[in-house]
This record gives C-alpha cells, sequence and structure tokens, in this order.
C-alpha cells in the first residue's frame, strides 16, 4: 500500500513540473514565424496573423531585457569609469559574472558585426536598440493581410518592413517587400504611387551595374563591336542597346549584350505594360527591351550551363533548346515571355521603329509555342497599336 502511495506522489510531483514548465517555457520568436508561415501555407490565416505578431513582440521583448540589463551594466560607478571603450565593459561583466550582459553580447555580435561598432558601448547600447525591430515579422503580417483583402493595412506593414530592411536577413526580403508594396497600390489602382515603386526597384539595382556597363559599352564601339559579354545599365545603355536592336536586330542584339539583374526584369516589365496603356510607346519600349534581355540572358545561360557548347544565333534556335526542359518552359510562363515580346513589337512599332518590330512580330506569327501571343501576330500581317492593355 505504502509502495502504491509513493509511485502516486512521484507520479503527481512529475505532472506538476511538467505543467509548470509548459507555464514558463517561451517559444523563441523565430519558432514563432516559422509556426505563423506554417499555418499561412495551409490557409490558417488567423493562427498566421497571432503567430506573426507573437514573432514581432517577442523579439522585442527580447532585445528590450537585453537592453535592460547592458544599460544596469552602464550604470554602475566602476564601469562608468571605464569610458566607451566596449571591450572593457565586456570584460568587466565577464570577469564579475554579469552573465545577462555576457550573453545579451554574444546574440549581438551575432546579429552584428562586432568590429562595425567600433569598440564602442554606445553604439553597442543603440545596436539593441535596432534588433527590436522584426521587419520579417512585419513582411508576413502585411501579407496575411493582403490575401485577407486588408489592402489599407497590408500596405502600412510592408512599408513598415521596408523601412526596417537593414536587419532582414535574406538581402531580397527588401526587394520583395517593395515589390508587395507595388502590387497592393497595382490593386487600390493608384498607379502613379505604383510607378514611383518600380522605378525606384530598378534605379536601386541598376546603379550597381554602372560602371561595368558604360566600360564595356564603349569597348563594344571602340573595337568595331566584336561580341562581348556586357552587364547593361537602365539609365546608361539603352541607347546604344535600342540603336543595336532597332539596325541589326534581336540576334546580333542577344549576341552583344547580356544582363543578368533578373531582380528588375518584373520591375521593367510591368513597367513596359504600364506605360504602353499610358500610350508612352518610346517609354514602354525602353523598359520591354530590358526586360526582354533579362529573360533571354537567363534562358541562354542555363542552356550553356547544360550545353557548353551552345552558340546563341536566333529566338527559334534558342526555343529549339528549351522545349524539353520543363524549368526553362516554366520560366517563359512566369515571366510572360511571349507576351513581352508582343507589347515590345507593338511599343517600338507605335515608336516608330519599324524594322525591330516586324522582325519580333515574325518571331511571335512563327512560334508553335507562343499560344495567344502567336496567334494574335498571325491575325494581324503587321504589328498594331492596342488602345488598351490589361495589366497583370
Amino acid at each position: 500500500m505504502r509502495k502504491a502511495v509513493n509511485s502516486f506522489f512521484i507520479f503527481f510531483l512529475f505532472v506538476c513540473a511538467a505543467a509548470a514548465f509548459g507555464q514558463t517555457e517561451v517559444r523563441p520568436w523565430w519558432l514563432s514565424l516559422e509556426q505563423g508561415k506554417v499555418s499561412f501555407r495551409t490557409g490558417d490565416y488567423g493562427s498566421a496573423l497571432l503567430s506573426f505578431e507573437d514573432a514581432r513582440r517577442q523579439r522585442r521583448a527580447m532585445y528590450e531585457r537585453m537592453e535592460r540589463d547592458f544599460i544596469n551594466l552602464l550604470s554602475i560607478n566602476e564601469v562608468r569609469r571605464l569610458g566607451d571603450s566596449l571591450d572593457w565593459v565586456e570584460r568587466y561583466a565577464n570577469e564579475r559574472h554579469y552573465v545577462a550582459v555576457s550573453v545579451a553580447l554574444e546574440e549581438l555580435y551575432y546579429r552584428v558585426p562586432k568590429e562595425s561598432l567600433n569598440n564602442s558601448a554606445a553604439a553597442a547600447l543603440a545596436a539593441f536598440g535596432r534588433l527590436k525591430d522584426y521587419p520579417e515579422a512585419e513582411f508576413w503580417i502585411g501579407e496575411t493581410y493582403r490575401v485577407e483583402g486588408e489592402l489599407g493595412l497590408a500596405l502600412n506593414q510592408f512599408r513598415k518592413a521596408y523601412a526596417q530592411r537593414e536587419l532582414f536577413e535574406n538581402q531580397n526580403f527588401d526587394m520583395d517587400s517593395q515589390y508587395k508594396i507595388a502590387s497592393v497600390l497595382k490593386t487600390r489602382q493608384e498607379y502613379n504611387e505604383m510607378e514611383k515603386v518600380y522605378l525606384s526597384i530598378i534605379n536601386t539595382t541598376d546603379t550597381l551595374w554602372q560602371n561595368a556597363a558604360m566600360a564595356e559599352i564603349s569597348r563594344i564601339e571602340a573595337a568595331d563591336r566584336d561580341p562581348p559579354y556586357t552587364q547593361a545599365s537602365a539609365s546608361f545603355a539603352s541607347q546604344s542597346m535600342t540603336r543595336t536592336l532597332e539596325n541589326e536586330g534581336s540576334s546580333r542584339f542577344l549576341t552583344l549584350y547580356r544582363y543578368d539583374n533578373s531582380i528588375t526584369e518584373r520591375a521593367h516589365r510591368f513597367l513596359g505594360f504600364f506605360c504602353y496603356g499610358s500610350n508612352r510607346h518610346s517609354l514602354a519600349a525602353e523598359h520591354l527591351m530590358f526586360a526582354f534581355l533579362i529573360q533571354n540572358t537567363v534562358l541562354i545561360d542555363e542552356v550553356i550551363r547544360r550545353q557548353y557548347d551552345f552558340n546563341f544565333t536566333s529566338l527559334d534556335n534558342l526555343m529549339d533548346n528549351i522545349r524539353s526542359r520543363l524549368e526553362l518552359v516554366s520560366f517563359l510562363d512566369e515571366t510572360e515571355y511571349y507576351r513581352t515580346i508582343y507589347y515590345l513589337a507593338s511599343a517600338f512599332y507605335a515608336s516608330g521603329r519599324t524594322r525591330p518590330a516586324s522582325e519580333l512580330w515574325a518571331f511571335l506569327a512563327g512560334s508553335r509555342d507562343a499560344g495567344e501571343w502567336g496567334n494574335r501576330a498571325r491575325r494581324n500581317p503587321t504589328p498594331y497599336i492596342e488602345r488598351a492593355i490589361e495589366m497583370p
């Protein structure tokens, strides 16, 4: 009997301990974010929103606690006499066993390169303050609002995420935020603001290529246009590239130039469609030309990666090497490849550049893969100007 009572008592203590542990256990903020993503992808948006908000709150609470511990240490008279030297403050914390501060500094150095703090305790304190923000959580909260139709709230969240972009762990997330902002603005029919965002995406990323682009384009023209591998810039190269496409055709154009900045492909493409729909045909042609170049650069590079001796000669030749590659066919669909060519040809035609317009139009009309856009080209012997265009 006594043995049974003891066993029950031990079991009771175990249950109580487990319950107490469950009450005090706190999920890490990054785990809450991941659990929110799982809920989001299964369509449970209510749970997803709660998880994302938990992640934001948990991260802020953690860094507020670390900031407070660090401030308390800096307030000690002995530490104040050490001045702004972060090394001395850290040494003091370690030697006097201020474990919370040591842990906080270890976390800080994981998130922020120690050398960027310039051995400054004040800089470390400011860094704790910045780390309270969680742009990934803001982004996913915005995405949840977006799919639920709360576009105003979504827009505010995406803008908040972009404002905190320096803290994104994934560097491409800042552009994702910009694209989400543009998408919401388009849905709200705030087209002027949408255009500004797309231009911001292009200007931010294309400037990385400007110096190399100008040097390469100058070398092409100085060397009687021997074919190099060129990274082009939207700001400086468009006139030279347009001249090549207009005078020498798409095959020569795609032989001379390469531009693999795929981040801006969608911005150029959407802006091209938008400018076409608002009767700015020359500007539409410029943006669609860059989208066309980026798309073909990706396709040519992928074909070469699998078939190193591939030599690009024409669009038809390129398509012959793509049909059996399902991932490249999917890329054609995702980037609206044939639609891009259709409106590029139309924009060239509308702006008086009939030669490249006719060549691209003939490619569409002769393609068995171009679907609707091939059918449209076959119904009309020459490009024409559409009065209305549906934005993607």
